[in-house]
């Protein structure tokens, strides 16, 4: 038995408290995960994990194993990356998560650029509006678009983006502008929402805050697709300025309410906050980061 290996499979089950999410992980089948798991078991002779049907628990010894397991993980990532870094060359697998639409417009060059150059890196994306949990679902880093980060959040910034109210010009002509965020209610509102119907937009006057009830029937996970809507004078929507950028340069929408709109979102590369930050992933940050021309 690997006991590296194990450990690594050890914590990853821990972390996501799944046998079936870490084989998805690792592309193997839950037996593999599990018969590893009762390898390590019989090696220590002790019981790290309690099983039922529907879930799993780290025992006491489990607990106190975890936290020695992700020290000497690291102590390895540390010194592996060092050697990388002598070497300067990246090496290894990179598991990105990216906000759909900007990281198929903004983000995409700058990473297959990132790819073309380093030819020992494996770029593993996943494009989704969905906030990943970047521990559960074994991400080393994910591009979040958000006002308000997590405590705990490491992270660095790598640009901000406005949220502008938007509507065709023939919408506006047929219902009339808004000219304040309580006129929303009289208005089909094209709405972002990834779980549920999102009732509520945010803006504020002077320096006070607004929560303004929006109603449409149209509702879907994906700005670009809702700007679309927006330019065929369906509705108003409310969208990133990157999503907008390209209808607005070809007069297809028209942004209102902009004296009552909040203060810009922050783009921000956010890092698993119980990991070293291997090389490899530093490389990519700062690849980024000059791409999108980040001081």
């Amino acid at each position: 038995m690997d006991k590296l290996d194990a450990m690594q499979t050890f914590v990853r089950v821990a972390e996501a408290g799944s046998f079936i999410a870490v084989a998805n992980q690792l592309q193997v089948a839950r037996s593999v995960v599990t018969r590893q798991i009762a390898a390590l078991e019989k090696h220590l002779g002790t019981k790290l994990i309690t099983r039922s049907t529907r879930s799993l628990a780290l025992t006491a010894a489990g607990s106190a194993y975890l936290e020695k397991c992700r020290v000497i993980l690291n102590m390895v990532d540390a010194a592996e990356s060092s050697l990388a870094e002598e070497k300067t060359v990246p090496r290894g697998r990179i598991r990105l998560g990216l906000p759909l639409s900007y990281g198929l417009q903004e983000l995409m060059p700058a990473l297959l650029d990132f790819a073309r150059d380093q030819p020992f890196i494996e770029l593993i994306m996943d494009l989704s509006d969905q906030r990943a949990n970047l521990i559960e679902e074994g991400l080393d880093l994910s591009i979040r678009i958000t006002a308000e980060l997590q405590p705990g959040d490491i992270v660095r910034k790598l640009g901000e983006c406005q949220l502008l109210t938007l509507a065709s010009p023939g919408y506006l002509a047929q219902h009339g502008e808004p000219r304040h965020p309580s006129e929303l209610r009289h208005h089909d509102c094209l709405i972002y929402a990834s779980d549920s119907a999102t009732t509520q937009w945010a803006y504020r006057e002077g320096a006070q805050g607004l929560q303004v009830p929006v109603r449409g029937r149209i509702v879907a996970n994906n700005g670009s697709a809702l700007t679309e809507a927006a330019a065929r004078g369906m509705g108003i929507t409310r969208q990133p300025d990157f999503i907008a950028a390209p209808y607005l340069a070809q007069g297809r929408i028209k942004s209102v309410l902009q004296d009552f709109e909040i203060a810009p979102l922050g783009i921000y590369a956010v890092l698993p906050s119980n990991r070293y930050i291997p090389h490899r992933v530093s490389a990519l940050i700062e690849h980024l980061a000059q791409a999108l021309q980040v001081p």
